[in-house]
């Protein structure tokens, strides 16, 4: 089964001794696109460097909602900065976060405009973190409501992305209306090892709401272990748990599957320039 890997934290303390193995493993195991996003500034700079040393990689930029307080005028725009080098080709991850709250809510919403400014003036889809408390949808809510007010489904985004997607749910979480408006403004969905959890029942019905060219898959590594893969450090080889879970909730072949992320993937993360 081919395979694609939307967001993959290569970059953390957790692969710094065998990163090349690794990905190793995963193309032995089909994986063949991954997207290394930064969550801060440092992240965001060791993502490009990884990239550097392995062509194949492809990196996002950006600042998360739990360093939204942490990070200075200076720190963003030096991470803005980034995003024009050509092997960026997404914005983030960035987002909002009010289950744990690392930052205020005021700090992440300043944070995730700036993100979202960044994306538009750049025409690098966002990658979008979005976690409200166990039993709620505030932060779903509100990050809906932010992206209308960018301009995430009107002329802006349409100015600036065409046809392609302006952003990404990345390990979606959130009720399936949610998810539907997500998809009325053009967002990519992407599925992690979330969806294995009790409480996250409602991506089993999300999942089939969505376009094939919008339609991707990730680990979130080394987070979000799926069942079999060790607690430890998951990594991109797991991403077939997820792959064949997605394909047998929408009832398709995991080889067709597998073509349609591929082909998704780079629809929504074109090739960098160059």
């Amino acid at each position: 089964m081919r395979l694609v890997d939307s967001h993959a934290h290569l970059q953390s303390p957790q692969f710094a001794d065998d990163v090349a193995e690794i990905l190793a493993a995963a193309e032995i195991g089909g994986v063949e696109r991954i997207l290394v996003p930064g969550w801060d500034e440092a992240s965001s700079v060791r993502a490009l460097e990884l990239v550097a040393r392995f062509p194949r990689l492809v990196a996002a930029v950006g600042i998360h909602p739990h360093a939204a307080a942490e990070t200075d005028e200076a720190a963003w725009q030096r991470t803005a900065a980034l995003a024009a080098d050509p092997a960026v080709v997404a914005i983030g991850e960035t987002g909002l976060d009010y289950d744990r709250r690392f930052s205020p809510v005021e700090d992440q919403l300043v944070n995730l405009r700036r993100n979202l400014a960044l994306a538009l003036a750049t025409g690098k889809p966002a990658i979008l973190h979005c976690r409200s408390a166990a039993g709620q949808r505030d932060a779903q809510d509100a990050l809906l409501a932010e992206l209308r007010a960018a301009g995430f489904g009107g002329s802006a985004a349409r100015e600036a992305f065409g046809d392609r997607s302006p952003a990404i749910l990345h390990s979606l979480s959130g009720p399936v209306d949610y998810v539907a408006a997500a998809l009325e403004l053009g967002c990519a969905i992407s599925i992690s090892g979330l969806c294995f959890r009790k409480g996250e029942e409602a991506t089993a019905e999300s999942v089939r709401l969505v376009p094939a060219e919008r339609l991707l898959v990730e680990t979130d590594a080394p987070y979000l272990s799926p069942p079999g893969a060790p607690r430890r450090r998951n990594e991109p080889a797991w991403v077939r748990v997820t792959a064949a879970w997605v394909a047998e909730q929408r009832g398709e072949r995991p080889e067709a599957l597998g073509a349609q992320l591929v082909d998704a993937f780079d629809r929504v993360f074109p090739a960098p320039a160059g």
